[in-house]
C-alpha cells in the first residue's frame, strides 16, 4: 500500500464509510419504496391511462382510446336562457299553478341541430330572471353535485374541526388531577372504526326513535317535531358534517396538544409578569408558537375532508336526491358499482388535481415570509 498523507487517508476513509452507509440506507429503504411504487404510483399511472379509454370492469367489447372524452363528460357545463311561452294573442302562457310556462328542455338537448353543444346535457340547477328562466346544464349533474358537496364539506369541517380541536387542546393542556382521563375520552372516537361510528350515528339520527329526536323533544317539552335528519336533503349533509367533526376532533386535538407543549413556559411567565390578559397571551405567545402546527392541522383536515367516503356509504349511500354525493363516493360508485373503470379513474384524476392544487395554494399562503 502506497503511503498517503494522513489527512487525505482520513478523508478517503470517511468517504468510503459514508458510501457504505448510503448503500445500507438505500437497501433498507428499498422494500418501502417498492411497496409505494406497487400500491400508489403504479395504480395512479393505471388510473391516468384508464381515464383515457372506454375500459369497463367486465365487458366483451375491446378497449379503445377515447382521449379526454371522459373528462369532457364529467366537466362540461353550459347555460341556457329560456323565454316564456306565449299564446296566440301574445299573452304569456301560465300553468295550472299560475307559473309561467317554458319550452321543454329536451327540445334543446335532444337532437337539435341549432344547439349541438347542448346535446345530451341535463339540468343542474335554474333560477328565474324577470320573465326568463336561466338553466345551468351539465353533462353529469350528479358529479357536479358531488363536487359542490365535497367543497362545502371541506369549507365547513376544516375550520370548525380545527378550531374545536384547538379549544379542547387548550383545555386539557393543564396540570390538573385526572387530566389524562379527559384526554382519553376526547381521543376515544378516533380509535373506533369510522364504519362503527357511522352505524351508531345512523341510529342517533333516526327520524322516528332516534336519540337526537328524543333529546330535542324532551328539552322542548314536545314542541319540536321529529326530524328525519338523514332522510331530508336539507339536513342530511349537515348531519354528516356534525358527526365527522365529532369523530375526528380528538385526533387533531392531540396534534395541537403536542404543539402547545413545545412552547417554552418562560414565555408564559414573561407574559404574566408583563400583565398580559388571557387573550393577549394567546395572541402573542400561544398562536405564534403554533404556526407550524396550524399548517399541519389545516393540511391534514383538508386531505381527510376531501377523502369523505365511509360516512356517506354507511349512512346515506349518496342520497336523498343526491344531496350527500361526494367525489370519492362517485369514483367508487362509478368504478365498482357501475363497473365503469374509465369514468371512476377520470374522477380520481380530477380529485388528485384538485387536492394537489389546494395543497400548493395552502403551502404558498402559509410559507415563511422573510
Amino acid at each position: 500500500m502506497g503511503s498517503l498523507p494522513k489527512g487525505q487517508f482520513t478523508m478517503q476513509k470517511n468517504a468510503s464509510s459514508l458510501t457504505q452507509h448510503n448503500r445500507s440506507g438505500w437497501l433498507f429503504a428499498l422494500p418501502g419504496f417498492g411497496l409505494m411504487m406497487l400500491f400508489i404510483v403504479v395504480p395512479f399511472i393505471f388510473a391516468i391511462v384508464f381515464s383515457m379509454t372506454n375500459q369497463r370492469l367486465i365487458s366483451p367489447n375491446p378497449t379503445h382510446f377515447v382521449g379526454l372524452e371522459n373528462y369532457r363528460q364529467l366537466l362540461s357545463v353550459n347555460m341556457l336562457v329560456l323565454d316564456p311561452l306565449s299564446t296566440n294573442t301574445g299573452e304569456l302562457k301560465q300553468d295550472a299553478d299560475g307559473h309561467l310556462s317554458y319550452p321543454r328542455l329536451r327540445t334543446f338537448t335532444r337532437n337539435n341541430p341549432d344547439y349541438p353543444h347542448l346535446q345530451g346535457m341535463k339540468a343542474w340547477f335554474s333560477w328565474q330572471w324577470q320573465t326568463q328562466k336561466v338553466v345551468v346544464l351539465a353533462s353529469d349533474p350528479v358529479f357536479m353535485k358531488a363536487v359542490v358537496n365535497t367543497f362545502l364539506f371541506v369549507l365547513v369541517v376544516a375550520p370548525l374541526q380545527g378550531a374545536l380541536a384547538l379549544v379542547l387542546a387548550l383545555l386539557i393542556n393543564q396540570r390538573l388531577k385526572g387530566i389524562n382521563v379527559y384526554r382519553a375520552m376526547y381521543f376515544m372516537p378516533v380509535v373506533v372504526s369510522i364504519v362503527v361510528v357511522s352505524i351508531l350515528w345512523r341510529f342517533i339520527y333516526d327520524g322516528q326513535n332516534g336519540l337526537l329526536n328524543n333529546v330535542l323533544n324532551t328539552l322542548s317539552f314536545g314542541h319540536l317535531a321529529p326530524v328525519d335528519w338523514l332522510g331530508d336533503p336539507d339536513t342530511a349533509l349537515g348531519s354528516i358534517m356534525a358527526m365527522s367533526i365529532w369523530q375526528a376532533v380528538g385526533f387533531h386535538m392531540v396534534i395541537w396538544l403536542s404543539g402547545l407543549q413545545t412552547i417554552s413556559p418562560t414565555l408564559y411567565e414573561a407574559a404574566k409578569i408583563e400583565g398580559a390578559s388571557g387573550w393577549q397571551t394567546f395572541r402573542y405567545v400561544t398562536w405564534p408558537g403554533l404556526k407550524n402546527t396550524a399548517i399541519l392541522v389545516l393540511i391534514v383536515i383538508t386531505m381527510q375532508a376531501f377523502a369523505l367516503f365511509a360516512q356517506i356509504d354507511v349512512m346515506t349511500n349518496g342520497g336523498p336526491l343526491d344531496s350527500t354525493q361526494t367525489i370519492v363516493f362517485q369514483a367508487v360508485e362509478r368504478g365498482y358499482g357501475k363497473q365503469d373503470i374509465s369514468g371512476g379513474s377520470a374522477i380520481s384524476v380530477v380529485l388528485f388535481i384538485m387536492v394537489l392544487s389546494i395543497s400548493l395554494l395552502q403551502r404558498y399562503f402559509t410559507r415563511e415570509r422573510k
